[in-house]
């Protein structure tokens, strides 16, 4: 079996393109279970399907080929070898950016991938052509990001959601140089972008309200910029990490004239959200923000403890009880005679699981197929 998996492998490099669709076609399902056979003759095969992804190779062919990268991505070698490949990201950024590609959804799902390489740090200071009706800048971290907001539920391109962008700017977020451009106001729209993505803190979609979380949470890791972030005249994040860990439960008048403005009077079927580990992610975002006094000040200010309390009463999961307690423990503890390495305990409770949210994703995106 291996050898003629090993001839079919050979003919993704064949000059006939029917016999290369074929090949594509028979493949598929084998480079999730057997990818060492497409690394063969330093990864000619993967070289191979990198060439039909480009826009001269229409479905079924160029979906194929994205689907297989997308499972082999997960290998260290292949995914060092497309992330290196300058000429390859940008027939990905032609073909995501184009409004009218079929496959935009699976590309998203490649870039969520090869964002686990440092390699693909250089998208935030890649400048290329300006796609007309997608995004004004030449920057093509601007761009992706447009695409995501702009793209929604198909209002950008109605053959994609770009959903699985949350994940590419949840590992982008990871890194200093990822976390300066979500908190860096950009000069094509006089906009922060982090600011973009808490809106969809309460999307339908899982998957982006899962990655948008990530992506919050790891902005907060940049201290300086908490003030920003607790303003209601800048970021305002506070009131989109809280509602999405409330439920119908009815607060006493004195805590709920206390709250902020768009947590009162909430509806009687308000529902939390139903994912636990988005619930513990932005319990873990308000954890990292309570690392500074103003930040607890602010909290205690807004009665955040009456909403993790009915949090932690109403959600049956020992992890998300966890979290609420660790916040608890730093709202509830007497400011005086604090020392600095109760605020650094703070940031080491969140810090213990960094991304945990995203772990279960991160062992393979190829597992969807």
């Amino acid at each position: 079996m291996s050898t003629e998996l090993e001839e079919l492998v050979e003919f993704l490099h064949h000059g006939n393109t029917q016999i290369r669709q074929i090949a594509c076609e028979n493949l598929v399902g084998f480079s999730a279970t057997k990818p060492d056979i497409f690394k063969r003759h330093q990864l000619l095969p993967v070289r191979d399907l990198k060439l039909l992804v480009r826009p001269t190779y229409k479905k079924p062919i160029a979906k194929n080929a994205i689907t297989m990268l997308v499972n082999l991505s997960a290998d260290e070698e292949v995914l060092d070898s497309l992330a290196g490949d300058d000429a390859f990201l940008e027939t990905l950024l032609f073909k995501l950016t184009n409004v009218k590609e079929p496959h935009a959804d699976d590309i998203s799902m490649l870039f969520a991938n090869l964002a686990k390489s440092d390699k693909m740090k250089k998208l935030l200071t890649l400048k290329r052509m300006t796609p007309e009706v997608v995004s004004n800048s030449a920057n093509a971290i601007d761009q992706l990001m447009d695409c995501f907001v702009k793209g929604a539920e198909g209002s950008l391109n109605k053959n994609a959601s770009f959903d699985y962008l949350s994940y590419f700017f949840a590992d982008l977020s990871k890194s200093e140089e990822g976390r300066s451009y979500f908190t860096t106001r950009q000069d094509y729209d006089n906009v922060v972008p982090v600011t973009k993505l808490t809106v969809f803190t309460e999307h339908e979609s899982a998957i982006r309200r899962k990655g948008v979380a990530s992506t919050i949470k790891n902005v907060t890791f940049d201290i300086p910029f908490h003030p920003k972030l607790l303003s209601e005249d800048e970021a305002n994040i506070l009131p989109y990490i809280l509602l999405p860990i409330m439920g119908p439960e009815e607060f006493v008048e004195e805590e709920s004239m206390e709250m902020l403005p768009d947590l009162q009077l909430l509806p009687p079927d308000k529902q939390r959200d139903s994912d636990t580990g988005i619930i513990i992610t932005h319990l873990e975002t308000l954890l990292l923000l309570t690392t500074t006094r103003e930040g607890r000040d602010k909290l205690r200010a807004i009665k955040t403890y009456p909403i993790v309390r009915e949090c932690h009463l109403h959600v049956d999961n020992g992890d998300v009880r966890e979290s609420c307690d660790r916040l608890v423990q730093v709202l509830m503890r007497d400011e005086e005679g604090e020392t600095i390495s109760s605020h650094a305990q703070a940031q080491a409770l969140a810090e213990s699981s960094f991304n945990a949210d995203l772990q279960d994703e991160e062992k393979n995106i190829e597992e969807l197929f």
